[in-house]
């Protein structure tokens, strides 16, 4: 029998507080350095904290104290100790404790990122931790990943193919991998970026902007989906 991957979690009340987005993923694909340039380009205009998931370590955190992209106390750390999806998906107490620790301490924030550990293509973020979420992949597992599908590529808000750059050098079809992410994910939004060549990674942070712009923090309701 499979995993269930049904989200028990009720979406929490969205007045008043931060857009919580997630940003989950296989390891290397560049989730960290997403959550990077989404602090460099979106940083000067938005209220920002930042939480990362990893097994044992906190080496997510540590580099991006390390690469000055915000204020280092705005940036914490969960040691999940088990299987990433678990501490974003099915037992969601500890990432809720520091998104909240963020909120207490420097809010009003307008932006809260949530980043996943390394998982595999059923990872996806609980409607309690998370208003939005992002899956990103990258091209060096070769273009037929999308067709593969997997929660996390179907039914991400968004679906980011990282390293673009390395298409030549892995024989990946970029077209392909663009007709097949559509036809997996029924009309939603998907980029493609080279982080390493744009270090904004513009594309994504003015969909982010987009969001933030529609957010009812600052009145009833729910977001638009």
């Amino acid at each position: 029998m499979g995993a269930d991957h049904t989200d028990h979690h009720h979406a929490p009340d969205t007045h008043g507080r931060a857009l919580r987005l997630g940003i989950g993923g296989p390891v290397g694909s560049g989730k960290t350095a997403l959550v990077s340039a989404l602090c460099r380009t979106l940083g000067a205009s938005t209220r920002l904290g930042v939480v990362t998931n990893d097994i044992y370590t906190t080496e997510d955190a540590d580099f991006l104290r390390e690469a000055g992209v915000l204020a280092p106390e705005r940036i914490l750390a969960v040691q999940t100790g088990c299987c990433p999806h678990t501490a974003i998906r099915d037992d969601i107490a500890a990432n809720l404790d520091a998104v909240e620790t963020l909120e207490e301490r420097f809010g009003p924030l307008d932006l809260v990122i949530v980043e996943s550990g390394g998982d595999n293509l059923t990872a996806t973020f609980s409607r309690g931790l998370a208003d939005w979420q992002i899956f990103v992949l990258d091209v060096s597992g070769g273009d037929k990943v999308p067709r593969k599908g997997g929660p996390g590529v179907t039914t991400a808000d968004l679906l980011v193919i990282n390293k673009t750059d390395l298409a030549p050098m892995v024989g990946a079809d970029l077209t392909v991998m663009s007709r097949d992410a559509a036809a997996v994910r029924d009309g939603k939004p998907v980029l493609f970026t080279s982080i390493r060549d744009h270090h904004g990674a513009h594309s994504v942070a003015d969909w982010v902007t987009g969001l933030l712009a529609a957010w009812p923090a600052t009145h009833a309701g729910a977001p638009t989906r």
